[in-house]
């Protein structure tokens, strides 16, 4: 029954414990922050047998917290949340695990690691509740403690592209506050869902506003184009573990709450209407545009890790295409509805787990070579086997091959389209460059293996002895190749659990 609140309790408690840990033995500090993220992983299972089996499909932990607001501690995790939730605690696992050896040499490890442990609770919170003040917090939250470890411990500039980050991510809070005090305003709950009932009577005019500001602040943490340009210089300045969570969960978080919020919450009041029509073909366009926006950068880029921060928000074009295609009406289409966002639920599974191998491979690039562009390497196949199978793996999964992970959230995405283009002709133009993008997508991807793995080395610093990866890196890398491996071939598990959660 406290399995929730277990979930922010354990790391809550660990954060001195960790730091205490990490004074004696760094190795320690990062042990204990993989074994708290495990249990909590564990925790999260637990729910499961409830969202699939109860009639409906939630599990909920509601406490008592500020009466005067009528305000519960609501935790609650549904097939969605409780997806995200695991695949977040399974990178956190991996980052730990992965910072052993790539920050061995570095200062100040426990306070690191503390950050690090810290940072796990937001990034798990903003899935498991449906209080919206709580959910702020945890929103929030998140900011902190990625900001001092990407000033901390990042590269060349890192303090300046921690402070883009805070401010681009900070202004679009506020967007987000705004929103919810309004939510407070005129409903006078704090529950997204009796939110969501209550909107229905609500003025269509002051919807229409709390719509647009919600979705305007998740858009900047999702970093869709044109709010984009925070993330090019945090996700390539950041250490890669950081990086792998900024690219991997906290830009997901956006889309989440767009899904949970604007599209769950808000939306609803508006649906069918005129507005509600042209607002989602809104978000398809500016869907269209980050992904051709991502992956043409990506495609002429050299810095290894900004090559593949591009690629990200190519991805999130992706996402907020598919989240376009949330039902305008109650009644679209069943099969369209369930394709469209089941597959765009499960990309953002896929290319968490795809672009956090991705960054954590190319992190381990530049440890091992101490380059950044490229264009000076080449023949690292032979010299770092191991790097080289992972970073492949990455790339074509997130080029959308076959089997790997990307390949079925994307086909599920554009099955959905196809769907929804019977009852909106609107989206037979932006499915078809959406389909464009995948080449170019798989054209960056052969491009940056082509370049880092095959032919001759190019500089002389990859002429010297350059060895593969310690054990410790290894292992973070290998468990996020199982991930991407199975997740494309058997994706059943996490299908049945978004396929029972119901919008409208």
């Amino acid at each position: 029954m406290y399995a929730l609140l277990l979930v922010f309790v354990l790391p809550a408690l660990g954060v001195p414990f960790v730091y205490m840990a990490g004074k004696k033995s760094p190795r320690a500090a990062a042990i204990l922050v993989a074994l708290i993220a495990l249990a909590n992983m564990a925790l999260l299972f637990t729910t499961v047998p409830t969202i699939l089996n109860s009639p409906n499909h939630e599990y909920v932990e509601p406490y008592d917290w500020i009466p005067i607001l009528e305000s519960e501690f609501t935790l609650f995790a549904d097939g969605i949340s409780v997806s995200l939730a695991i695949i977040t605690s399974a990178l956190i696992i991996v980052a730990a695990l992965f910072s052993i050896n790539y920050m061995k040499e570095k200062k100040n490890l426990p306070v690191y690691y503390s950050l690090l442990m810290l940072l796990s609770i937001g990034l798990v919170g903003v899935f498991i509740t449906s209080n919206l003040l709580l959910f702020y917090f945890c929103w929030e939250l998140m900011l902190v403690p990625a900001y001092f470890i990407i000033g901390g411990w990042g590269y060349r500039e890192p303090y300046r592209a921690a402070f883009k980050f805070f401010i681009f991510t900070h202004a679009g809070a506020v967007f987000v506050l705004l929103g919810i005090g309004a939510i407070f305003m005129v409903t006078g709950t704090t529950d997204m869902f009796d939110a969501q009932a209550a909107l229905m009577s609500v003025s269509p005019d002051l919807v229409r506003w709390i719509l647009l500001a919600l979705t305007a602040g998740f858009a900047v943490k999702m970093a869709v184009v044109p709010v984009h340009m925070w993330l090019p210089d945090a996700h390539s300045e950041a250490p890669s573990p950081m990086s792998a969570l900024l690219s991997g969960v906290i830009i997901s978080a956006g889309a989440y709450a767009i899904l949970r919020l604007s599209l769950g919450t808000v939306f609803p009041a508006v649906a069918g209407t005129t507005f509600g029509i042209d607002f989602l073909h809104g978000l398809t366009i500016f869907g269209v545009i980050s992904a051709f926006f991502g992956s043409l950068i990506a495609l002429v880029e050299t810095d290894i890790k900004r090559l593949i921060a591009y690629s990200s928000i190519a991805h999130m074009g992706y996402v907020m295409f598919g989240l376009s295609l949330f039902p305008s009406a109650p009644i679209v289409g069943t099969v369209a509805i369930t394709a469209a966002i089941t597959g765009t639920v499960l990309h953002l599974l896929s290319h968490a787990v795809s672009k956090g191998l991705f960054f954590l491979s190319a992190g381990a690039i530049m440890h091992q070579t101490e380059i950044r562009d490229i264009r000076e390497m080449g023949g690292l196949a032979g010299k770092m086997p191991f790097t080289a199978v992972a970073s492949t793996t990455a790339a074509l999964s997130i080029a959308g091959t076959p089997p790997f992970a990307c390949f079925i959230s994307e086909f599920l995405i554009f099955v959905g389209a196809f769907e929804v283009i019977n009852a909106d002709g609107f989206f037979l133009l932006p499915t078809a460059l959406m389909l464009v993008v995948t080449v170019l997508s798989l054209a960056y991807s052969l491009r940056y293996l082509s370049h880092v793995f095959l032919g001759q080395p190019k500089s002389e610093g990859e002429k010297k002895k350059i060895v593969d990866v310690p054990n410790y890196m290894k292992v973070a890398m290998a468990i996020l190749v199982i991930l991407v491996i199975v997740l494309g071939i058997y994706p059943t598990f996490f299908v049945h659990l978004i396929n029972t959660v119901q919008f409208i």
